[in-house]
């Protein structure tokens, strides 16, 4: 089993098109009794408005319907999977926040769903959601799939990231000296050039020279911004 998901893992980092790795996915999904799969990447930048991808099989109509009601603003799994990192299985106790959300969903054939969400450490997470319009999940199958979808689900966010992040995300790639990291932790706890001069022993004029060339590195601009932007991208560690 094990060299059977490190022989598909390693097939899936190899895709280079986003369409076709989903098409990969998707097919899984069905091998495990699932007519519709979803996936979507989120970038920790812009912190506001975080650059985003999305894919799914789901019904063209339920897709526009989606997007024109901006139900994304309101879809309890996806504001779970923000949370938390645990599966989630649809039912009316979860979906009863935004109940018309629900009742769409299943009238386009969108019944019964699981999902769940990754992280890694640069702050990228995804969502996998798997989905069909009959048979409920039953606590037996959930236990005899759960290994697979989660699985799945991990492979998923590592083969999108590869070929994603370094087109969404580029800032990733950004490398900081050790002195830039410094600089920009002691910001990051709110001290001034001044500061940050006699805790490290450097003029204060070194000191802005750092955080002036973290800034550009970073297409920052101001140093506060350069310093979240670091510690969101796990850089300061």
């Amino acid at each position: 089993m094990r060299n059977w998901q490190e022989t598909q893992l390693q097939a899936l980092l190899c895709i280079d098109s986003e369409q076709t790795l989903f098409a990969k996915l998707t097919q899984y999904a069905r091998d495990l009794g699932f007519d519709y799969c979803g996936y979507g990447l989120r970038m920790p930048l812009p912190i506001a408005n975080p650059r985003m991808v999305m894919h799914s099989n789901y019904p063209a109509a339920w897709q526009r319907r989606y997007t024109d009601r901006n139900y994304i603003a309101v879809d309890p799994t996806l504001q779970h999977g923000i949370r938390s990192l645990l599966p989630i299985v649809w039912s009316d106790d979860v979906f009863r926040p935004a109940r018309s959300l629900w009742d769409e969903a299943r009238a386009f054939g969108l019944r019964h769903g699981w999902a769940r969400s990754s992280r890694d450490p640069s702050g990228v997470s995804g969502m996998l959601t798997v989905a069909r319009g009959s048979e409920p999940l039953s606590e037996v199958e959930l236990q005899h799939k759960s290994m697979m979808l989660d699985w799945l689900t991990q492979v998923a966010h590592m083969a999108m990231a590869h070929i994603v992040v370094p087109r969404l995300l580029p800032e990733l790639a950004t490398h900081l000296s050790n002195r830039e990291i410094a600089v920009l932790r002691w910001t990051a706890e709110g001290k001034t050039s001044a500061d940050i001069s006699d805790i490290l022993h450097i003029s204060e004029r070194t000191v802005n020279f750092h955080i002036n060339n973290s800034m550009q590195k970073l297409h920052a601009s101001n140093k506060t911004a350069a310093a979240i932007r670091a510690a969101v991208l796990g850089l300061l560690h």
